[in-house]
């Protein structure tokens, strides 16, 4: 990653950084969606999107070099297509109170797909967890029923030394 940072410092239109989300960089990370670590983001800093690619220096390279460029954006509109074009004008003809309340309702949409994905998850282990206590249990009492607890007794009433003959 370092190395990637160097590649491209000093670039007028294109930046690699990092953050630690641990410290000073703790709300950016929150304002920006990073919900793992290590996370790696690109494209618009207002609009930044999670990379799903390879980490190796190449394929961060590769990436890099096709992708960190100006791209369509409010301030770049010049490189949108006509539908970006469209969707772009449709928001800023919004009043504030509009444009912040549509934001509102898909960070909302967000949040429970989030909040589903949790719970879903939670319901599997849950699930998971009760299967392997309810077959663990199943063979403990296999195990006592087997006669486990007849063959200590039994061992436990011999006399010390395993023979009465002297």
């Amino acid at each position: 990653w370092d190395k990637l940072m160097g590649e491209y410092a000093g670039s007028a239109t294109q930046l690699v950084a990092d953050v630690d989300c641990t410290a000073d960089g703790k709300s950016l990370c929150e304002t920006v969606g990073v919900r793992g670590y290590p996370s790696i983001k690109w494209g618009d800093p207002s609009d930044l999107q999670d990379y799903q690619g390879g980490r190796d220096f190449d394929a961060l390279k590769n990436f890099a070099d096709e992708n960190l460029k100006p791209i369509c954006s409010p301030k770049n509109l010049d490189l949108c297509d006509d539908e970006k074009k469209a969707q772009i004008t449709k928001y800023q003809d919004m009043s504030d109170e509009d444009l912040a309340a549509a934001i509102s309702s898909e960070e909302k949409k967000l949040d429970d797909a989030e909040a589903e994905f949790k719970a879903e998850v939670q319901k599997l282990i849950q699930d998971k967890y009760s299967a392997l206590s309810t077959e663990k249990d199943e063979k403990i009492a296999a195990v006592k029923n087997s006669g486990l607890g007849l063959m200590k007794a039994v061992k436990n009433s011999k006399p010390a030394g395993g023979s009465d003959e002297l």
